[in-house]
């Protein structure tokens, strides 16, 4: 088959296109997905470039491991099943699916740490990828596989941490990073709640953001007091981190929720142990899906309360510079890569 392989941690380079992979053989509670359609992520530019080795690593995978080169990556899949094994029924054959691509079982097994899709097993960078029955997902959507494909990562991190944080209807929410993919899904998300969306983006995308439904959009790098005040949002959803960090627990209410997914503007920053506690404060980390939230996602796109946001299209072979595109970051929406029709 067709795909792409990380040969090692680095550039562009470190990508190889081959079209004489081997095609994976599901195991008896597995299935082989034919894939349509797949996007790009930072989780795909952060493996390759090993930003999540701790200290003292020279590298590492999504759950902090060393990756087992060469790797197929590729965590956003739609595609139809190809093949299934013995304990998943027949009747499966053909289905579109959308794959969850934080896993939880593997070749059978049950994972005791959850896995990345295309991190700690082969994804969706080529034309067939295996994963347990229970993580591909019939979904049935007009939605072309380019569109449906901009969803699972992006879009199911972000109602992760929504229902991580409990937003209900009515609360005020403030999410930064707004116009990237998983902010931009949870200003959708956050809407179809009910919640006020309060959005931070970058000055040239406040429009953008405006049109996905946020109710109030900040300029990046504008002060959040002073903006919004003190004690002025129930939740904060950040996807950013970095120096203005400490004002995001400032305009926490009493009793308020932090939910992070994120650290693209500094992963290091100053907490005032005496804010958490004083002001009843919860914090969330947020990376494993909860076991309703992929469901959740599913049911949300069949009935038309989310929508895809597609900048450019790539073909396979053009994964490095779909990358490339992508660490740009000039537009608002995914970067998709056309696999198979």
């Amino acid at each position: 088959m067709r795909g792409v392989l990380l040969t090692r941690h680095g550039d562009e380079q470190a990508l190889c296109y081959r079209d004489d992979l081997p095609t994976p053989t599901p195991t008896e509670s597995e299935v082989v997905v034919r894939v349509a359609a797949s996007s790009v992520n930072n989780t795909d530019i952060n493996t390759r470039v090993g930003w999540y080795a701790r200290e003292g690593q020279s590298g590492a995978s999504w759950a902090g491991n060393p990756i087992g080169f060469p790797r197929i990556q590729g965590a956003d899949v739609c595609g139809t099943i190809e093949a299934v094994g013995a304990q998943t029924p027949s009747a499966r054959l053909g289905e579109r699916v959308l794959i969850e691509p934080c896993l939880r079982r593997f070749e059978g097994n049950s994972l005791t740490w959850p896995w990345y899709l295309g991190s700690e097993c082969d994804g969706g960078f080529a034309e067939y990828v295996k994963v347990d029955a229970s993580h591909a997902h019939a979904i049935t959507s007009t939605l072309s596989d380019a569109e449906l494909a901009s969803f699972p990562c992006a879009y199911a991190t972000a109602e992760n941490l929504l229902t991580r944080a409990g937003v209900v209807a009515g609360e005020r929410l403030l999410v930064t990073g707004a116009s990237g993919g998983v902010g931009s899904a949870v200003v959708q998300l956050a809407c179809a709640r009910g919640a006020h969306v309060v959005a931070v983006a970058s000055a040239a995308k406040i429009e953008s953001v405006r049109a996905l439904g946020a109710h109030e959009v900040l300029a990046r790098g504008r002060s959040y007091v002073d903006a919004l005040g003190t004690d002025s949002i129930d939740v904060v959803i950040d996807l950013v981190g970095g120096p203005l960090w400490s004002q995001l627990v400032e305009i926490l209410r009493y009793g308020g929720r932090y939910a992070v997914s994120g650290a693209i503007g500094g992963a290091q920053v100053e907490l005032d142990l005496r804010v958490l506690y004083l002001k009843d404060l919860s914090f969330f980390g947020c990376t494993a899906l909860g076991s309703s939230v992929f469901r959740s996602l599913i049911d949300n796109i069949e009935r038309g309360l989310v929508r895809p946001l597609i900048a450019e299209t790539y073909r396979l072979e053009q994964i490095r510079e779909a990358q490339r595109a992508f660490q740009e970051k000039a537009s608002l929406g995914k970067i998709v890569l056309t696999v198979s029709s």
